[in-house]
């Protein structure tokens, strides 16, 4: 009989430590209620001693092949990128699972609800995730000016579609906000999948690697219709866009009205503190204080085993 839910991720061995907390942080939750699930990861680039470790605190490692034939000038050694190019094929690489649950390596989840929420939704047979969109979220585009009139314009979607797809595609694609490829939650009988996975192998052919998963899946909602259930932004915030601490409930929380608690959070924009957990930052409190600390998972200081 199949586990109904994988956990899935993915590391190389400079996020190796990252994935551990995130395998700490999801194994020992104290709101974790889940009986029958599986972490699945994807070794992509580990050293042989970080592989034989992640084998005894996770249920599947699978050192993933690339999707399709990609010339190693483009790839230049960076065998992580296989964590972004096959996640569109993690119902494959550990298939016989109803669900899948993607979170990335420099990701842990703070308030459990925001893991049932994105498993409630994929029952409707939708791909759940979250999009770069939020009132504290600031642009999303860039535009050069000439006098008074915008001469270029520039987002992710429009860079990227147009080196993969050409023009046409990018025109469609530009006044969508992105959707992020970073945490979703989907079940195995789909259509998304077939979809985005020829959606990447057209965009390899062509495009950037390391864009290829999170363009295509903006294509396949936004371009192609595949439904989405797009929760809200605290549900899974990127730290780059830095929340406030609430000091009496030790939580962070997001940064205006009504200061709702943060789900998952993403260490994005933290580039140093992914691996170093000594690194630190400036944040405000609910109070209105200066205070420095780091957005990692506290549960697991990397000293203990598992």
């Amino acid at each position: 009989m199949s586990k109904k839910l994988a956990f899935v991720s993915g590391s190389d061995s400079n996020y190796f430590p990252l994935l551990v907390e995130w395998i700490h942080c999801i194994r020992n939750h104290p709101d974790n209620k889940l009986s029958d699930y599986d972490i699945c990861i994807m070794d992509t680039g580990m050293s042989d001693a970080q592989h034989e470790y992640i084998k005894t605190v996770a249920d599947k490692v699978v050192k993933p092949d690339w999707p399709c034939d990609i010339p190693k000038s483009r790839i230049k050694g960076r065998e992580y990128l296989k964590s972004c190019v096959c996640r569109p094929f993690i119902n494959k690489i550990f298939a016989g699972y109803d669900t899948y649950f993607w979170m990335d390596a420099d990701t842990w989840v703070q308030k459990w609800s925001a893991v049932d929420t994105f498993i409630k939704g994929s029952s409707r047979d939708k791909i759940v995730l979250t999009g770069q969109m939020d009132r504290a979220y600031p642009k999303g585009m860039r535009v050069k000016w000439l006098g008074s009139f915008p001469y270029k314009a520039r987002s992710f979607y429009f860079s990227n579609a147009r080196k993969a797809f050409g023009i046409k595609v990018a025109k469609e694609i530009f006044p969508y906000h992105v959707i992020l490829a970073g945490a979703f939650c989907m079940n195995a009988n789909t259509p998304h999948w077939d979809k985005w996975q020829e959606l990447i192998l057209q965009a390899l052919n062509k495009g950037k690697v390391f864009t290829a998963e999170q363009l295509t899946l903006g294509m396949m909602v936004h371009l192609h219709g595949l439904e989405a259930e797009i929760l809200p932004a605290y549900m899974h915030w990127l730290c780059e866009f830095k929340p406030l601490w609430d000091e009496a409930n030790q939580k962070w929380v997001e940064p205006y009205l009504p200061h709702e608690e943060l789900g998952i959070l993403h260490l994005s924009g933290f580039d140093k503190m992914r691996v170093d957990r000594s690194e630190t930052t400036d944040y405000k409190t609910l109070e209105g204080k200066i205070i420095t600390a780091n957005y990692r998972y506290n549960g697991f200081n990397g000293e203990t085993a598992i």
